[in-house]
């Protein structure tokens, strides 16, 4: 079976296996420092000790034994008790885990998450100016209208759909009280009648009315004959139905062709007798709040509420998932209208630029204690064991070289001590 590599475990693993392996390079490099120079210590003292020119290379190399074995002792006392052996303040971090986690904690809360380091680091980045650079770019702009869209689906499943009838019956119920239907229907009135839009639809219904009277001769013949008396003769009757039926026609193409006709006058002051009617008669309000509420209380409209409800989830969770959709599509349209409208007012800019130096700093406020608290109990949480190795993991390498430092110092001051001695004396 083929492995997969490469995401951020595999990478976590490489990165920390890397560590291990510089650690081990330098840990060897100080060790064999150490080694080195004991050797130099032990052929000096073979070769005749203190006299002449070996003099000064023992006491160097007892020298750098001394420092690098208080170096290698001083930073091995750190992660660990030096050769297995319990001497007092020694494995400093496995025992004193907790107070370093506290201590850690509170150093970055107030060093690195001050409200003043935050919000100037914030203000510094100009977010206003990124958000809008890459709201712009389309792909972006989709991969937040599929967040956008996937959150609206999420939102759907999680609310009630009884909570959702109850909340549109609360809000139809609110309009009513605060707008009455009757008003409502006089204003619509006049503003149908503004510039004679209102002819329009009646010159549609009279070309209605003139098809049906077309299509229902027959019928119209039919009621005609059950109103009429037993002994008129049929072709009285045929001739009656068909005058009344021109006479229809003809009426209909007079108001048809007249705008002033008298008839659409007299429909224009009823019209405009009605709208007033609705919004100044008490009566006709009553009568429309009442309508209102029969109509609110039928079984049949929240029946049709519910049933649009769950096709607006089931049409926006298809469409949610199809990246070409039409609501993916408005929603990417509408995100990067924003950009582009952000990108082009300084203004607006400059209050989200304000807003998240504001958020960020308020967020510091509160959240400063919970942060250095996640990282007090984190460490807190590992085992002794394993947080002396992570830390050598990441400081060990470099107190390596502390280590050789202290081998090559404690040479120099061998000798310029020999070199003195040897001068006084």
């Amino acid at each position: 079976m083929t492995q997969v590599t490469g995401g951020p475990p595999a990478m976590r693993a490489a990165s920390l296996e890397a560590k291990r392996r510089q650690l081990q390079v330098n840990r060897r490099r100080a060790t064999g420092s150490l080694v080195a120079v004991t050797l130099v210590f032990l052929v000096a003292t073979v070769l005749g000790g203190d006299e002449g020119w070996v003099g000064y290379v023992q006491a160097t190399a007892e020298a750098s034994m001394v420092g690098g074995l208080a170096d290698w002792f001083a930073v091995t006392a750190l992660f660990r008790h030096p050769l297995g052996i319990p001497i007092p303040h020694t494995a400093v971090i496995p025992e004193r885990k907790e107070q370093f986690a506290a201590t850690l904690g509170e150093f970055v809360q107030e060093s690195f998450l001050t409200p003043e380091v935050i919000a100037e680091r914030v203000a510094g980045i100009g977010l206003a100016d990124r958000v809008a650079r890459w709201l712009s770019v389309p792909a972006n702009a989709d991969r937040v209208a599929a967040l956008l869209a996937d959150a609206a689906v999420a939102g759907a499943d999680v609310v009630e759909d009884r909570a959702v009838h109850q909340l549109v019956d609360d809000i139809v119920e609110h309009l009513l009280e605060v707008a009455p239907l009757a008003p409502l229907a006089g204003r619509a009135v006049e503003v149908a009648m503004e510039g004679g839009r209102h002819q329009a639809v009646l010159d549609s219904g009279l070309r209605g009315l003139d098809r049906y009277l077309d299509e229902h001769q027959d019928e119209l013949r039919r009621r005609l004959a059950d109103k009429s008396p037993w002994w008129l003769p049929d072709a009285v009757e045929e001739r009656v139905v068909r005058r009344l039926v021109d006479k229809a026609h003809g009426l209909i193409a007079e108001v048809a062709a007249d705008p002033a006709h008298d008839l659409r006058r007299q429909l224009d002051d009823r019209l405009q007798k009605l709208a007033t009617d609705l919004q100044r008669s008490p009566e006709l309000r009553r009568r429309g709040q009442e309508l209102a509420r029969e109509l609110l209380a039928k079984p049949e409209l929240r029946t049709w509420v519910a049933s649009m409800w769950t096709q607006l989830k089931t049409d926006v969770r298809a469409q949610a998932a199809i990246a070409g959709s039409p609501v993916r599509q408005r929603l990417a349209g509408a995100v990067t209208a924003a950009g582009a409208r952000l990108h082009g007012d300084a203004a607006l800019a400059a209050r989200l630029d304000q807003a998240a130096v504001a958020g960020a700093r308020y967020a510091t406020e509160q959240l400063g204690d919970e942060a250095a608290a996640l990282i007090s109990t984190t460490i807190a949480r590992w085992d002794a064991e394993e947080t002396s190795s992570r830390l050598e993991l990441l400081l060990g390498p470099d107190l390596q070289f502390i280590r050789i430092n202290g081998t090559i110092v404690g040479g120099l001051a061998g000798l310029g001590l020999h070199t003195l001695g040897q001068v006084v004396s």
